[in-house]
């Protein structure tokens, strides 16, 4: 799993980076949801943590832009880059804005 350098995170996650820590050793965490760039459907989509204990999920592992308490406070960060991306460039072009203009590997 690879995450976002400027990761977006939620205002109830207490412990980021023990959050970030558990997140890549794909450990159940209650009431974490997750922000993630999708290659396939190259978007950004929201997940519960618990999602990627399939195996489809370790195989192809997600781009992680941000984390959150709950699913409307992701849906709150995503209106955030929304607002961030139509601020800075005019657009709201989300992952254009977040890889400015490079793709996630």
């Amino acid at each position: 799993m690879k995450f976002y350098k400027n990761l977006y995170v939620g205002d109830t996650i207490r412990n980021p980076g023990r959050t970030r820590r558990k997140l890549k050793r794909y450990a159940k965490l209650q009431n974490v949801y997750v922000i993630a760039y999708m290659a396939e459907s190259g978007r950004l989509e929201i997940y519960h943590n618990l999602m990627f204990q399939q195996r489809y999920y370790r195989l192809n592992p997600p781009y992680v832009i941000g984390i959150a308490g709950s699913y409307d406070e992701a849906a709150q960060i995503i209106c955030r880059i929304a607002e961030e991306a139509l601020h800075k460039t005019g657009k709201a072009d989300l992952i254009g804005y977040l890889f400015h203009g490079k793709q996630a590997d």
